[in-house]
């Protein structure tokens, strides 16, 4: 496999976390694991199994949620499946696509590897590890599987790819910003102190940084239409929003771009005013 790999491990209020990265032409990427009460949270990615199997071993898992089924966080649920024996519990949305070989771009197949078919089962609203009731919180918009969780007894949020980071100019082309609006606007309702972000880590202000993601994409959602309304393409409002061209969206062919941002709230404008 190509690229420069890293991986370290550390423990951050009980949470052990995983961290996975890659960088190739350019590009770093990363990915965390965590693991807290019996629990195990995302497998991770199959080009880094080298790294994520050791770390899986060396803990006692009685189940392995995914937050979305990407596979970057379901990478190594094959080998937790039938190597462990390890439950596998995800969203049924993408459970049946799990079961078949994977299918995505080369680059993606690059950095992560190419993810072997697992067979999850689905979650519930809620699940119980062995000293704590989770609460199963839906939030699409990254994919439209996207799950995240919530620790009641410690008040910890797992939020998968929710963040990420408080200013985004890229997306996959599969995301829908609306969707992750209701998403932000949905978890900020629950009780949580620490946040655990799938790529950021942890987020010791966690509410605070997910506040000003909800901020940021909101008066963006807002500008797209404004510009919109006064009559600018989609091209020409990316082009005055978005005027950098960065390594992924090249290394992509464009399917990581600010252009899907645009785009999607265009989209979801149109639906609403036929509605």
């Amino acid at each position: 496999m190509l690229g420069k790999k890293h991986f370290e491990v550390k423990t951050v209020n009980g949470v052990l976390m995983g961290n996975g990265s890659i960088s190739i032409k350019g590009v770093h990427l990363n990915v965390h694991s965590f693991f807290i009460d019996g629990i195990l949270i995302d497998a991770g990615a199959r080009s880094l199994e080298k790294h994520f199997i050791p770390f899986f071993k060396e803990l006692k898992i009685d189940q392995a949620i995914l937050t979305h089924y990407h596979e970057d966080h379901s990478g190594c649920a094959s080998f937790l499946q039938k190597e462990l024996s390890i439950p596998i519990y995800m969203n049924n949305l993408m459970i049946d696509s799990c079961k078949k070989k994977a299918d995505y771009p080369l680059y993606r197949q690059l950095f992560w590897g190419k993810r072997r078919p697992f067979t999850a089962q689905p979650i519930t609203d809620s699940f119980q590890s062995s000293g704590a009731l989770w609460q199963v919180i839906n939030t699409p918009g990254h994919a439209a599987d996207h799950l995240a969780f919530l620790n009641t007894e410690t008040g910890q949020l797992f939020t998968g790819d929710l963040y990420c980071q408080e200013k985004t100019k890229v997306v996959l082309r599969e995301e829908h910003v609306p969707d992750i609006i209701a998403s932000l606007k949905r978890v900020l309702t629950y009780d949580f102190e620490d946040v655990f972000c799938s790529h950021a880590g942890y987020m010791r202000e966690g509410r605070d940084a997910l506040t000003r993601k909800l901020e940021y994409v909101l008066n963006l959602e807002g500008t797209i239409l404004k510009f919109h309304e006064e009559g600018k393409s989609v091209e020409e409002i990316n082009h005055e929003l978005f005027p950098k061209t960065y390594p992924i969206t090249r290394f992509s062919r464009g399917e990581w771009h600010s252009i899907h941002i645009v785009r999607s709230v265009i989209s979801q404008n149109k639906v609403a005013v036929k509605s």
